[in-house]
């Protein structure tokens, strides 16, 4: 039976592998005690909504695509996703945002079990940009690659919704038939303009340059809050 530590560490690895195939994403890994609540850090690569920037880099199809800064978040728990986890990613997503201004930036929940109600309703009432995944546990006995990997829900936010249209999210009902397999099993997929958004995650060096940035601010972060205290602390002292 894995550690608490392992199965995250798994779940981190998992999410990090499906988003890359299903979502056009280029991940890492940022953990570590000063990881800020940041699990994943990278890019979301999406065609252009109006005319594309000079410079825009082009998919295998042609299509010219920008890209939009991902904070991610994953928990691999046994009990419903709580509420709260959003309120420390809006804090989260306030804190960081300002790293790259020139980007809009992304907050991804993912969970290991289903999220609650209340877990839902704050994401979709939030002005930050929110795309909730639910990624149920694998089967121990379980063989299937990340591009066969079924999930529960996906759940972009008006938000997010307005930021990346006309982005589609769209469940795919198996979409390799065949006479010896016929379940009704799917997931999810990005569609553009009514057609398959291919997946072309690029990793110049952005991942890890921008995962750098996450560890410094948070470091700094921490010790500015630190010289708060110490400075509440001397000013009572005085009193």
């Amino acid at each position: 039976m894995l550690s608490a530590v392992h199965r995250g560490t798994a779940f981190e690895q998992r999410s990090l592998q499906l988003l890359q195939t299903h979502f056009s994403m280029a991940l890492r890994r940022v953990g570590g005690k000063s990881d800020g609540g940041i699990d994943l850090v990278g890019w979301w690569w999406l065609p252009f909504a109006t005319d594309p920037a000079p410079g825009a880099l082009p998919d295998p199809t042609g299509l010219l695509r920008r890209r939009l800064r991902v904070l991610a978040q994953c928990k691999a728990e046994k009990k419903k996703f709580s509420p709260k986890y959003v309120r420390e990613m809006e804090g989260v997503w306030h804190l960081q945002s300002p790293l790259a201004a020139a980007y809009p930036t992304v907050a991804l929940l993912l969970s290991e079990s289903p999220f609650s109600r209340s877990t839902v309703l704050h994401a979709y009432r939030s002005t930050v940009p929110f795309l909730l995944i639910h990624l149920p546990s694998a089967s121990p006995d379980s063989t299937a690659s990340a591009s066969d990997e079924e999930l529960g829900t996906v759940c972009p936010n008006p938000t997010l919704t307005q930021l990346v249209k006309p982005l589609a999210f769209c469940w795919e009902r198996n979409p390799s038939p065949t006479e010896t397999d016929t379940s009704t099993g799917g997931r999810p997929g990005l569609w553009w303009h009514g057609r398959k958004l291919c997946t072309f995650p690029y990793s110049h060096g952005f991942t890890s340059d921008l995962s750098l940035q996450i560890r410094r601010r948070c470091n700094i972060t921490l010790c500015e809050h630190r010289h708060q205290l110490e400075r509440h602390h001397h000013q009572d002292s005085s009193l």
